[in-house]
């Protein structure tokens, strides 16, 4: 009877390993989701839910759903800009969302409708809300969430366990130039005359998001010298002569252990170039140091692959398995100009080096 009751037990443990093999999901990138820079929210309800820049909407932002990150559903427009009692005006993209205290919070970049000064670029960060993920969001305040001197996009939030929150943004290249080795380069080769860049912030916010508290903090730019180890892969936009920009941007903070992890973007979004790297702190307001394994995701072209422009993540925590996940947008050369959502899987190994494993276009396993 033992044996019959350890052989019973076997059998069952060995079902129980198979069913739980049976749950991965086989899945191809991209996804069949076209936009941009893709956050993805894990909600209290079960279900993900994922917004970008453009995917159809008129002045706004879509949603989709899913309960396996794979099979999304389209849950149509979420929020409307453009109206009379919004400060925001047009260009709208980069959109987060956060799940706070049973609501949901969307942070989102768009041109501001006061301009007296008519710049080209009158970008800020500003705040929607609503009791459901899929909407409708509404404005929370008839400005934007943080008014500075410069254009700001591509706000990123953190709160932390004592509740204090931070905004991380990237200022914009806009009237921007900056002096260092690589626009020397760029001059004495007659490529450009100056180079911009961007650069990203952090300062910490009332968790209400009704004021900044202290001044902004600079935690990431582009490097100086032409020998940096970064300075290759952060500034290939320009060393291709493809524009007079050197970007820092996307950026999406995230804790493990006692270490933040900060990625971020560089190089210009509408091209090959753009890729993914990341930087490390023991602090939400840095400082941070850039990873020695940058970029960690990149195009894949010169290796035989068919994907570009890879950038602007977010990560998400599988439900089921606890692994992270990151999400970004890139193109291939099926997809042409159109930006599509990616999704792979990403880990952190023992020496506390972050790695993404992509852009994967072959049958992957989630």
């Amino acid at each position: 009877m033992k044996k019959l009751t350890l052989l019973l037990f076997v059998l069952l443990s060995l079902s129980s390993c198979a069913k739980k093999d049976s749950t991965k999901i086989s899945y191809n990138n991209p996804l069949s989701i076209e936009f941009g820079d893709p956050y993805v929210l894990s909600a209290s309800d079960g279900k993900y839910y994922m917004y970008g820049t453009g995917g159809g909407a008129k002045d706004g932002f879509c949603a989709y759903s899913s309960s396996n990150l794979i099979d999304w559903k389209a849950e149509g427009q979420v929020y409307f800009g453009n109206t009379p009692d919004s400060w925001a005006k047009a260009n709208f993209w980069a959109p987060e969302v956060y799940e706070i205290d049973g609501r949901y919070y969307m942070l989102f970049s768009a041109d501001w409708k006061e301009n007296p000064n008519n710049e080209l670029e009158n970008f800020k960060i500003g705040v929607a809300a609503s009791d459901s993920p899929v909407g409708p969001f509404k404005e929370i305040s008839d400005k934007p969430l943080v008014l500075f001197d410069y254009p700001v996009i591509d706000g990123n939030l953190y709160r932390d366990n004592d509740g204090r929150t931070y905004l991380y943004f990237s200022r914009c290249c806009y009237k921007n130039p900056v002096e260092s080795e690589v626009s020397k380069w760029a001059k004495e080769k007659g490529m450009f005359d100056e180079i911009e860049e961007s650069w990203v912030y952090g300062v910490e916010i009332a968790p209400d998001f009704s004021k900044t508290i202290g001044e902004p903090v600079l935690l990431l730019r582009p490097p100086y010298e032409m020998d940096n180890n970064q300075t290759e892969w952060e500034s290939r936009s320009v060393t291709s002569g493809e524009v007079n920009r050197r970007w820092t941007e996307g950026s999406f903070i995230f804790k493990n252990g006692d270490t933040f992890y900060m990625m971020y973007s560089a190089n210009f979004f509408g091209g090959k170039n753009y890729a993914v790297g990341y930087a490390t702190s023991k602090s939400p307001l840095g400082p941070f140091k850039k990873a020695e394994n940058n970029p960690i995701l990149q195009k894949n072209i010169e290796k035989g692959g068919i994907v570009t422009g890879t950038g602007h993540n977010s990560v998400v925590i599988k439900k089921d398995t606890k692994e992270m996940i990151c999400v970004y947008h890139g193109r291939t050369s099926q997809t042409g100009d159109e930006r599509v959502v990616f999704i792979d899987k990403m880990h952190i190994d023992k020496d506390g080096l972050l790695w993404v494993d992509g852009p994967t276009t072959d049958k992957t396993e989630l």
